[in-house]
């Protein structure tokens, strides 16, 4: 089986590839792909915005196996990760990464260590509420059931109860995670080897239905010992998708879009700093740039007024490093979410890359546009500092343009 190993938005690298398995990933989507010009039977390949490992289907031919390793240190991206599911509990600590360079093989052992620690104490029992047919009477008989289903007829009883168990969705979601990661390939194999123990110790939960809605939990201080596991599993299986399809070629694997990574940190962030000033803050919120509601915008973070007045608009921007700076195209959008929202000032949100902050005013229109750029390779507090900054000038600015209207 023929193994690249990328970083993540780098530079292209040339490697020895049959045309069926350049063309292969070229549709895959993962990366770029094209023939090298001066070398044959070569191919330039160059990873996107994505990370993690996957396999690509090759017709008639070994799949290709893909390890594309992210810019930022993995820890630094664990805290990407888990901030928007959980922003007031998430912390590095949660996470034991020790020196993994890569994001699987990290994953899948904090994932082992975590949920091994959650269930020293036994598995977690709750209670379900279940609705069966049965031959005895349990809990409560649901008559309206009975007579739609039976016609009358005594046995079999259709009834409702509340089960204690171990079947709840805590322990569905850890059973699914660990068998999500050891279907995938990249799993060190002493980290395998504990992850089947842990497949038999929740070997009596029922199994979830690939393709259905993902049971639901609520934190409490019941489940407080499983929580960092259950968010690890919550990362395991948003970013594990198992044998899907890309277009018309098969991919296995375990794969991140860092673009959508940062832009979901960076809306749980901001939405997080800017609760202090009031309003609320929504994301992905749908306006119209034209009076007949025909060209749709979306901007990835407004804040509104308890009554719905925008006070700020942000995007984010995940961008590869460029010499030329930031992109103008970027300024476009910002302006055209700042005329309809009727505000002054925008913001763009982009991971530290050549270019520090800047302004812009724009000609004939006095909207002013901010650029900031956050450093990812930082401590979570200080960026989570930096984000807090960026909302107090989001907050600085609605009150001045309040004070002037």
């Amino acid at each position: 089986m023929t193994r690249l190993d990328l970083v993540e938005l780098g530079p292209p690298t040339t490697h020895l590839l049959s045309v069926a398995e350049g063309r292969a990933l070229a549709a895959s989507g993962l990366v770029d792909t094209s023939p090298d010009p001066w070398l044959p039977e070569h191919w330039q390949v160059r990873a996107k915005a994505k990370v993690g490992v996957a396999r690509v289907a090759v017709p008639s031919g070994e799949p290709v196996e893909l390890r594309i390793a992210p810019k930022v240190p993995i820890r630094r991206l664990f805290f990407l990760l888990g901030y928007p599911q959980n922003p007031k509990g998430w912390r590095e600590e949660n996470v034991e990464v020790t020196e993994h360079a890569e994001l699987l093989p990290a994953l899948a052992y904090a994932f082992e260590r975590q949920s091994d620690r959650a269930l020293r104490q036994g598995l977690l029992q709750g209670y379900r509420h279940t609705e069966e047919s049965a031959l005895v009477v349990r809990g409560r008989i649901l008559e309206s059931e009975q007579i739609r289903r039976r016609f009358g007829r005594q046995i079999p009883i259709e009834v409702a109860f509340d089960e204690f168990t171990t079947d709840i969705p805590e322990n569905q979601l850890l059973a699914a995670a660990t068998e999500r990661l050891l279907r995938l390939p990249g799993v060190a194999k002493d980290v395998r080897h504990r992850l089947l123990r842990l497949r038999a110790r929740l070997a009596d939960v029922t199994p979830l239905v690939r393709g259905h809605q993902l049971p639901k939990w609520n934190p409490s201080r019941l489940n407080v010992r499983y929580q960092p596991a259950l968010y690890l599993a919550g990362i395991v299986l948003h970013g594990a998708s198992v044998e899907h399809l890309e277009g018309t070629v098969t991919i296995e694997g375990f794969i991140f879009n860092t673009a959508a990574l940062f832009e979901d940190f960076v809306t749980a962030a901001l939405t997080t700093a800017l609760a202090p000033f009031g309003g609320h803050a929504k994301v992905q919120a749908t306006h119209y740039l034209d009076a007949a509601d025909a060209v749709r915008l979306k901007p990835d973070l407004v804040w509104y007024t308890d009554s719905s007045v925008p006070l700020g608009v942000a995007d984010a921007k995940y961008k590869a490093e460029k010499p030329a700076g930031y992109p103008d195209a970027d300024l476009y959008q910002l302006l055209a979410y700042c005329t309809v929202l009727g505000l002054d000032t925008g913001h763009l949100v982009y991971a530290k890359g050549n270019e520090p902050r800047a302004e812009h005013t724009v000609r004939n229109a006095g909207v002013r546009i901010v650029q900031h750029a956050l450093d990812l390779d930082q401590p979570p507090q200080r960026l989570l500092a930096d984000v807090a900054r960026i909302a107090a000038e989001m907050a600085g600015a609605a009150t001045h343009a309040s004070s002037t209207a």
